[in-house]
């Protein structure tokens, strides 16, 4: 949606005519179905800066974002309850305060953390998103300031929320904050192929619980770890996504070999995200869901380099194939027929039968953060970026990864009633070490195949 999509104005920062409505997209009525108060479906992006942010400017500069990407400004509308659909209600300026800045704490970084898995911003109120300004919180730089962006995954998903952001860190310092180019990915030209794909039929593989927290500490847990970007050699037929997807699925074999589950296959889901990451990038939920299979014995860490192709095969199939955003019962879902609140009702019940068949895992790669976000002389650009998504169950566990000056940061994001803190810090030692394996596969023969 663009600037005209947005409803007219009479010269007094009030709408001329009817706040204009739009129907929820498919992605949004599905996550608005199945909203839960004890795991909220949040977005989480936390932006490292070395220096700091004036308030009043950054609140200006924010609000100038906003209206640069009307889209955002928006809450649900009242429906009675026969209303056929969810509608989103553009609005001509915020309900809230967007922007905020907590009170100084010695552990501002840890409570900011857990506010953005646990309180989702409500989706009654424009815009359907937060920032928290946290300041002094890095060692060593008293001045520094940590972004925290909360979202509300229902509405919007992270890159168009980053997209905002960087608008405003373009207004706020006067910078250029255009998108770069898209990195070369230097892997050989191949057309994609029929890849040797394993049967889809079973259940697949659940993460293994480990010691899961008291009740009383329901919701998410999560860890952040800054690593290098994995080395990979200039031809090879994978990439560093390749390389993540198979650092994540030896990560949750190993796991469930420690744990006594007996091995099943293992699904990925993947988020592949084709906007345009300019000023005129659509604002909303835009990414499509594919997912990853591996067979058992195909999770072979002493035979990377196969494990690699054969990766690279199935992620580049799946992603040139065109497909619906949730595939294609999703639009079955969502057919307005029914009321919405009959509709809701129906595919809960869905999900909770289809709970089996849920993917193992969700490994999003932002890949190379593709903005500057420059904020100025004062405040400087980001140094660290890290993103997480939600961790439901069945899930109950997710890897969102993303680069930013030469670094690999990763998030582990977790359902509490699966794991602990402790059992988190394991996971991301398993999943450092699988991720430094995969820089030492073997080179493939030529001619050779998998």
């Amino acid at each position: 949606m663009t600037a005209l999509d947005h409803s007219a104005r009479d010269g007094t920062n009030g709408p001329a005519g009817p706040t204009a409505r739009i129907p929820f997209p498919v992605v949004d009525e599905v996550a608005r179905h199945c909203l839960q108060e004890e795991e909220p479906e949040t977005v989480h992006i936390e932006v490292h800066l070395p220096g700091r942010l004036d308030p009043d400017r950054l609140r200006r500069a924010f609000a100038g974002a906003l209206h640069r990407h009307p889209r955002i400004l928006m809450r649900e509308a009242a429906r009675p309850w026969y209303g056929r659909r969810y509608e989103w209600e553009l609005t001509p300026d915020a309900d809230v305060e967007a922007v905020l800045f907590p009170a100084p704490d010695r552990d501002a970084l840890k409570h900011a953390r857990a506010r953005a898995l646990r309180d989702a911003p409500p989706l009654s109120a424009s815009p359907p998103i937060r920032l928290e300004v946290v300041r002094g919180q890095e060692a060593g730089s008293a001045d520094s300031t940590v972004l925290f962006l909360t979202i509300n995954h229902t509405a919007l998903d992270g890159p168009a929320c980053l997209r905002v952001l960087a608008t405003a860190a373009e207004l706020y310092g006067g910078r250029d904050n255009s998108p770069a180019a898209p990195p070369t990915r230097g892997t050989t030209a191949e057309a994609p192929r029929a890849p040797d794909t394993p049967s889809t039929w079973a259940p697949p593989a659940r993460v293994a619980h480990g010691t899961p927290e008291p009740p009383q500490h329901h919701g998410n847990g999560m860890l952040v770890a800054e690593l290098s970007v994995p080395h990979r050699p200039k031809g090879s037929p994978y990439t560093v996504n390749d390389q993540l997807m198979a650092a994540t699925a030896l990560m949750i074999a190993h796991w469930n070999r420690e744990h006594g589950a007996r091995p099943r296959p293992l699904r990925i889901t993947m988020p592949v995200d084709d906007r345009p990451r300019g000023t005129d990038m659509p604002i909303g939920n835009g990414t499509r869901l594919v997912e990853v299979p591996f067979a058992p014995e195909e999770l072979d860490a002493s035979d990377m380099a196969a494990l690699l192709r054969r990766t690279a095969d199935r992620t580049r199939a799946l992603k040139a194939q065109p497909r619906p955003q949730l595939g294609h019962g999703a639009s079955l879902l969502t057919a307005p027929v029914m009321p919405v609140a009959w509709r809701a009702a129906f595919t809960r019940g869905l999900r909770r039968v289809a709970g089996p068949w849920t993917s193992t895992t969700l490994l999003s790669n932002i890949g190379r953060v593709p903005y500057a976000l420059d904020f100025g002389e004062e405040a400087g650009r980001a140094h660290a970026v890290w993103f997480s998504a939600p961790a439901r169950m069945p899930r109950g566990l997710t890897v969102t990864t993303a680069s930013t000056a030469g670094r690999m940061h990763v998030a582990l994001r977790w359902s509490r009633s699966l794991l602990s803190h402790g059992d988190g810090s394991h996971l991301r030692d398993l999943f450092e070490h699988y991720l430094h394996a995969t820089e030492h596969a073997a080179p493939p023969r030529t001619g050779s195949t998998p």
